[in-house]
């Protein structure tokens, strides 16, 4: 019915992009975005690197893989639409060891069956051709792989929603969702709304939210912080786009790289630290009833037995500055610990299943009249308009 209300938990840019979706689908339906921050893009959206990503690193096949495709497409026309910055400035994916060789093989082979734009693979002079001060023995090149500003897109999303008669609220955090007269009661405090339908967009917090519902416990979500460095004004012109390191297949992270942000500044990073609070962007910020969580699941355990070695170099590279950026170095030899600031963190939502899994592919549950984005993380903003079309299909057909 087109008269009908849906609520949104969760003002970044995924649940953003679901309510723009509505508003377009279904005119006459009235969405009610629920945010418990002051203002929208907070959390993920505003401390991602701003990478708007090909498609090169996902499970062909996955609905990682399709979303990206479609999203990118979708995300780089709107941003034109928009006037919004997007910068098609290249990545390069590097090997620098030998050992390496073997996996990006395996990467150009998964890039090319997910169709990767214009991807080719580079020799050491075609990397120093695209990125003159760095350094490899082989690299795919990616030149449509692009940066943006998530947050103005966010943003953008959100005056969507409210040009079409919806309404974004902010300070109003959901402590509780339970089901009257065959609707959705949603409550913060004393304050309520009710719904017909209720997506769940809570990125850090989509696991507590989505229990309120009524959802299973798996996938809880762990927080991992990623630490930033900013290359100095003096250096930053070394770095013309993005280089990536090969990542490693058993993680979902892609590894400390250089990325060009619209604005001209040049980061490296992030890092991949298990946080202390799932809120935690400082080293310094620790929540006891989330570490409690964590340590009440069996797949925290299981996770941290299978790599509490990489782990504890993680951690090393957080504490000093030298050791974050002797990795980095062998990517962008001239760039070094005295060439950076420490920059700011943001805190990835990863999904850890209950045996120790990291949870790679997006994940959505529905509970009738509820659905639930439990896993999406990046590349979340780059397919946030497909990863919309898909939740928003979803839930009004019922597949």
């Amino acid at each position: 019915m087109a008269d009908e209300t849906v609520g949104i938990v969760g003002a970044g840019i995924v649940g953003l992009a679901i309510g723009r979706e509505i508003t377009l689908r279904r005119p006459g339906t009235r969405v009610v975005v629920l945010e418990k921050e002051n203002d929208v893009a907070l959390h993920q959206t505003g401390h991602n690197s701003g990478v708007v990503h090909a498609g090169i690193y996902y499970t062909p096949g996955s609905l990682k893989a399709r979303l990206c495709a479609r999203g990118r497409s979708l995300l780089k026309e709107y941003c034109r639409e928009r006037e919004i910055a997007y910068d098609e400035c290249g990545k390069l994916v590097v090997a620098v060891r030998a050992d390496e060789m073997g996996r990006l093989d395996d990467l150009e082979v998964r890039a090319r069956e997910n169709a990767v734009p214009g991807l080719r693979r580079v020799d050491p002079a075609g990397i120093r051709e695209i990125e003159p001060h760095a350094a490899g023995l082989a690299a795919l090149h990616s030149p449509e792989t692009a940066i943006t500003d998530f947050p103005g897109v966010a943003r953008a999303f959100a005056a969507d929603i409210v040009a079409a008669g919806g309404e974004v609220r902010l300070r109003w955090p959901v402590d509780g969702i339970s089901e009257r007269a065959g609707r959705i009661e949603v409550t913060s405090g004393e304050s309520r709304l009710v719904v017909d339908r209720l997506i769940v967009c809570a990125g850090i917090h989509s696991d507590r939210v989505a229990r309120l519902a009524g959802d299973q416990q798996e996938p809880i979500i762990i927080p991992f912080r990623g630490e930033y460095m900013r290359v100095t004004k003096a250096k930053a012109d070394l770095v013309r786009g993005m280089i990536y390191p090969v990542p490693d297949p058993r993680y979902p992270f892609l590894g400390v790289h250089f990325t060009r942000r619209v604005t001209g500044v040049v980061e490296v990073g992030p890092n991949a630290v298990l946080a202390t609070a799932k809120e935690g962007y400082k080293r310094s910020s620790v929540s006891v009833p989330d570490l409690a969580a964590l340590a009440a699941w069996p797949g925290a355990w299981r996770m941290a037995r299978r790599h509490w070695r990489t782990g504890v170099k993680e951690v090393r590279g957080s504490l000093s500055k030298s050791r974050y950026m002797a990795e980095a170095m062998r990517y962008v030899p001239e760039i070094g610990a005295a060439d950076v600031v420490r920059a700011g963190a943001g805190v990835r939502a990863q999904a850890l299943d209950r045996d120790g899994s990291l949870v790679d592919d997006f994940r959505i549950h529905r509970l009738g009249s509820v659905t639930a984005v439990r896993n999406a993380p990046s590349p979340a903003a780059t397919s946030s308009l497909a990863i919309a079309e898909h939740v928003v299909g979803a839930v009004f057909t019922g597949r």
